[in-house]
């Protein structure tokens, strides 16, 4: 499998962005209004919250390429 494919090519759009977006700006504001009070919890939701915005700003899923899922316009 190419190394490029793997950890670089676009994968995610359209509702999928959106929603991956959405749960990270969710679970980053009750991390900061300190709605969660179990801290197994807050590991969980901030991990949650880091992938759901890391993968929506680059736009990448490494499973996603793993599985063959591609949400993303075809260019």
């Amino acid at each position: 499998m190419d190394l490029k494919k793997l950890f670089l090519e676009e994968n995610v759009g359209g509702f999928d962005l959106i929603l991956r977006t959405l749960l990270g700006v969710l679970g980053i504001t009750a991390l900061a209004m300190n709605l969660i009070k179990s801290s197994p919890l807050k590991w969980i939701v901030a991990l949650i919250a880091f992938t759901g915005l890391f993968t929506s700003i680059i736009r990448h899923c490494t499973p996603y390429v793993i599985l063959g899922i591609n949400t993303a316009k075809k260019k």
